[in-house]
């Protein structure tokens, strides 16, 4: 006899409907499954043969073969045992073709029959509902997070035997989970850093143009608390966003059991040993990696240096094109990568210069400090700022400090007028402006363009970094409303592209 059931595949973070077709007939008995499978997938067969069994169904002496289409693409995990030992249970007459050809199976087994839960039921259920199917029978542990999309119905199941009376009739109730509501978590507050008012003002227009942003200052000055403090003042996601965010987080496991799509953007802090597959994506069975995790949000390199050149120069491309695209022998992959990256690092391996009082490092040692971070990768970092030192009394002073909800309602105020202005546009924020749309959006008057010929000449500036210049000129404006760039604009922006020049190029004039 021959059966039909429907489960689904991840590929990336996207979701492929698979189709599970089971037929049981004569010959030398056996258990083959085909379908360009993964080993996970294959030792299928001895998870299902013993969870039926356990449950009471004895497999017969027959020749029972399994196939997974489309063919062509890598199937891996474990999510596909509960499609599996339905599809035999079609086959062999214990189960109604008619009532499962309309309903979606995800799930693993154990060998006592259990359902457990599987990575990836957010952009699977997704899909499946992007394609028309409406019923989703998933681990009941999975449930929250199936019932994320409100017109999926779904039934969450605790084993086997439960998922084969519902489907013969003999048990129609849902299983009643307590709803439990996301908790928005506190944040560090703005209010909390004293000094560093020039940090914290280029922090604001980075933010609100969603500009690449590095401090450079010597310890304790400051760098990482304010880095810290960059997730209070960002603004709420879109429900598209959260549910982008959310997507990624469940296909690494990652999303939170009952609290919902994700409220609050990414903030990822990966430490300085991480590899080039951790930052890209990657590995066996790929996942995405920290620039994908970071999605909507801030990537934060905490001591830049530190990290290793592969793990730094993989960055390049998807800060221009905000994905990240990997090609391997079993498939091609694509993660979405549209982050705003911030770091911070000291200007020597003892943290002083240009304070050569303090400084204990040779020329040749700042050289090859500095020079871990390549020009391509400052090129891409559309604010630099420099952290200095605290003075005493401004460490003490008790007046307070601008809040983060302060900082907040006016770089809410610069997103609205990006989402007015590039409406119409493929891109939200002025860091995304294309370059054939510079003179478009971030037109000068003469006397600006002859002052900028000047500082493009005199800072030997590439054309990327004269782009970036313009595009947080045009941010800095729309924080003070102004509908044109005027100079003061103008000089802000290019202090915030001159400082790599004081510490990279400084070193050679020595």
């Amino acid at each position: 006899m021959y059966s039909i059931v429907t489960t689904a595949a991840l590929h990336g973070i996207e979701a492929i409907p698979v189709t599970v077709e089971a037929d049981v007939g004569n010959g030398l008995p056996a258990f083959e499954m085909v379908g360009f499978l993964a080993s996970e997938v294959k030792e299928a067969k001895e998870r299902v043969r013993t969870a039926l069994k356990n449950c009471g169904y004895q497999l017969p002496a027959k020749r029972i073969t399994i196939s997974f289409s489309p063919a062509s693409i890598r199937k891996a995990g474990a999510g596909y045992d509960l499609a599996i030992a339905v599809a035999i249970l079609t086959a062999l007459g214990e189960l109604s073709q008619e009532n499962v050809k309309d309903k979606v199976f995800l799930g693993e087994l154990s060998l006592s029959g259990k359902v457990l839960p599987v990575r990836g039921i957010l952009p699977m259920t997704a899909k499946m509902l992007e394609e028309g199917w409406t019923s989703c029978i998933v681990p009941v542990n999975n449930r929250r997070e199936a019932t994320l999309l409100p017109r999926m119905e779904v039934r969450g199941v605790g084993d086997l035997e439960e998922v084969i009376d519902w489907l013969k009739g003999r048990k129609t109730e849902l299983i009643n989970i307590e709803e439990r509501h996301s908790k928005k978590k506190e944040l560090p507050d703005f209010s909390e850093v004293n000094g560093q008012k020039a940090v914290k003002r280029a922090c604001e227009v980075a933010v609100a143009g969603r500009h690449n942003f590095m401090m450079i200052g010597p310890p304790g000055a400051g760098k990482t608390m304010i880095a810290k403090r960059i997730p209070s003042i960002l603004p709420p996601m879109s429900e598209q966003e959260r549910l982008e965010v959310s997507k990624i987080y469940s296909v690494c496991g990652m999303l939170e059991d009952g609290e919902g799509l994700m409220e609050q953007r990414p903030f990822r802090n990966p430490h300085h040993t991480i590899s080039k597959t951790g930052m890209a994506g990657g590995g066996g069975s790929p996942r995405p990696g920290e620039i994908s995790l970071a999605h909507n949000g801030v990537l934060f390199l905490d001591e830049l240096t530190e990290f290793s050149k592969p793990s730094l120069e993989i960055l390049r491309q998807p800060l221009e094109e905000h994905q990240i695209r990997l090609v391997r022998a079993n498939g091609n992959y694509r993660y979405p990568a549209d982050f705003m990256l911030v770091a911070a690092m000291n200007p020597c391996n003892c943290g002083y210069y240009p304070d050569m009082q303090k400084c204990r490092c040779s020329l040749k040692e700042i050289r090859g400090y500095q020079n871990r971070i390549s020009q391509p990768l400052l090129d891409r970092i559309d604010i630099c700022v420099e952290a200095k030192a605290i003075a005493y009394g401004e460490l003490v002073k008790t007046e307070e400090n601008e809040s983060s909800a302060q900082i907040r309602k006016r770089v809410m105020q610069a997103h609205e007028i990006q989402r007015k202005r590039y409406a119409a546009c493929n891109f939200r924020y002025n860091s995304q402006i294309p370059s054939k749309d510079i003179n478009l959006y971030c037109k000068l008057e003469k006397k600006q363009e002859k002052e900028m010929q000047k500082i493009y000449e005199n800072l030997e500036l590439t054309v990327r970094s004269y782009h970036k210049i313009l595009k947080t000129a045009r941010t800095i404006a729309d924080l003070e409303g102004c509908e044109n760039i005027e100079m003061k604009h103008l000089y802000e922006a290019v202090c915030y592209r001159s400082l790599d020049k004081k510490f990279w190029e400084r070193t050679y004039d020595i």
